[in-house]
């Protein structure tokens, strides 16, 4: 460090922002972004994401949220009371005492778990992977509770994704085939046990950017082995791209999951969790470590050629931009701009053909979405079932899908869980989105006054969600049981967030003087 403080690049860049500093252009940029502020703050957009809902307020005293909390919390306190009935033989077991200590800790086994569980290939996949290893948490966190009294938080929850997760047993009671719908609640039950394990390991902001830095790792490993894969040539895929309309574009990366799409998710979910770690990272190393993976995911978002997931990665960045500072976003629009002209010429084509009917990707989503509304016309209250192969055969058997291309799923986050979930489902899914993210925006912008690591990853988080369901209205993200694990994981980390900003602004009131 002392050598690249005494080295004329390090003066040069020193020369050259003291000289941006004392310009015009920051003057302008510096009052441009401070009406920003005022305008965000004061705006008409902020007022109704910033208002809680009376469902939302009621939500934390309710007989609902006490019940279901006694519930998920009767093993803990039946181990509570074990504890103190045989605390002095606890406490002379060493495997006891290092149980209880492992327990408290369970965002840091969490942190290591998805490092490992995330960079698994996709031949090497197994679902049951994610049942097991937030199964083993829960039990973890079990186990510390049982010295330290700590509870699964069912209150920061919320009224919305306790629907959205009730929502989905009922889609399989009520399925056109609920055999066949089964299985697939095994991944919404690994994901509701992320969600709680997630919100109620986390204690402080260490604990929320170990978990961040676990996503960072999976960004590095897939987003590196994808650059890999483009240097090796890949070969252009006719399924994922019309050679016609897309011609002289290069094979599409998937990295180490099945497909383009599919990886392109993964890296706009985690991906402004790791531009938040370069940003609250303490040393200068971290920092170097955490761009360079943000370089990387970003290269590897772009060999992807995923249209839906670029723009919503623009929207998160966007969103991150809003919420964290907006006294940025002048200087973000020009950085924008500027950096038009030095997109890869395959990448602005393949953005120009996203309104371009004349693109069979495009084209066949019309059939797609056309088939779904036909369910959803039919069945609009249960839907046809959890899965998409409920859903699959609910639309055979009616004849409601007419095209080459065999029907997956529709396409569309949102006709796909009103599908699958019905009425219920859906409304509890955009209402969970929707509280969410409004609770996130509240917090960051009228809660947290100082600018913690805590808020930054919470704005992270919830941008994070944004660009999620922006992508989702051309793609349907929980088509890989992975993907909607890590999907929950960030919408765990938003809950988490608000959570731990809040309490810090409890500790360290802001001053009136």
């Amino acid at each position: 460090m002392t050598l690249w403080k005494e080295s004329c690049l390090y003066a040069l860049l020193c020369s050259l922002w003291d000289l941006y500093e004392a310009s015009a252009l920051h003057r302008l940029l510096c009052r441009l972004g401070r009406w920003c502020t005022r305008q965000v703050d004061e705006s008409r957009i902020l007022r109704p994401l910033c208002r809680q809902g009376v469902v939302a307020r009621a939500w934390p005293e309710s007989v609902s949220c006490r019940l279901l909390g006694w519930v998920v919390n009767l093993p803990g306190l039946i181990l509570r009371r074990l504890y103190l009935f045989l605390q002095p033989t606890f406490g002379q077991s060493v495997f006891a005492r290092l149980a209880f200590a492992m327990g408290d800790e369970t965002a840091i086994a969490q942190s290591w778990l998805i490092m490992a569980l995330w960079c698994i290939p996709f031949s090497r996949w197994n679902n049951a992977y994610s049942l097991m290893a937030f199964a083993f948490l829960l039990v973890l966190f079990y186990a510390g509770a049982m010295a330290s009294g700590r509870r699964l938080d069912m209150e920061g929850i919320g009224f919305y994704p306790v629907v959205l997760f009730a929502s989905m047993f009922l889609a399989v009671i009520f399925s056109y085939s609920p055999s066949l719908s089964f299985r697939f609640l095994i991944y919404h039950i690994s994901a509701a046990l992320c969600v709680v394990v997630t919100l109620s390991a986390v204690r402080n902001s260490d604990d929320l950017k170990r978990l961040a830095a676990g996503g960072a790792v999976c960004v590095a490993v897939s987003g590196s082995y994808g650059i890999l894969q483009r240097l090796q040539g890949i070969e252009v895929n006719e399924s994922y791209v019309d050679l016609t309309v897309n011609a002289g574009m290069p094979g599409r990366v998937y990295s180490i999951f099945d497909n383009p799409n599919t990886f392109a998710q993964v890296l706009i979910i985690l991906l402004p969790l790791v531009l938040a770690l370069v940003w609250i990272s303490r040393h200068w190393y971290t920092k170097l470590l955490c761009l360079g993976t943000c370089a990387i995911g970003a290269a590897a978002l772009g060999m992807t050629y995923s249209r839906a997931s670029w723009v919503g990665m623009a929207c998160a960045m966007v969103v991150l931009v809003f919420l964290w500072k907006p006294r940025l976003i002048p200087g973000f629009f020009v950085l924008c701009c500027l950096c038009i002209p030095f997109l890869p010429q395959t990448i602005w084509n393949r953005i120009l053909t996203i309104t371009n009917t004349a693109d069979s990707s495009s084209a066949s989503r019309m059939t797609l979405w056309q088939a779904a509304l036909e369910v959803i016309r039919k069945s609009p209250v249960s839907g046809a079932g959890l899965g998409t192969a409920a859903t699959q055969s609910f639309i055979r058997d009616f004849n409601l899908y007419h095209d080459k291309a065999p029907f997956v799923h529709s396409h569309s986050f949102y006709l796909e869980v009103w599908v699958q979930a019905g009425l219920l489902g859906i409304s509890s899914f955009v209402g969970s989105m929707l509280w969410n993210i409004k609770q996130a925006a509240h917090t960051v912008r009228r809660v947290a006054t100082t600018d913690s690591d805590a808020r930054t990853l919470t704005c992270a988080a919830a941008a994070s969600l944004c660009g999620a369901m922006v992508c989702g209205l051309a793609d349907f993200l929980w088509n890989y049981p992975r993907v909607m694990c890590i999907f929950f994981f960030v919408f765990a980390m938003a809950l988490a967030g608000v959570k731990v900003c809040r309490a810090e602004a409890r500790e360290n009131p802001p001053s009136n003087t």
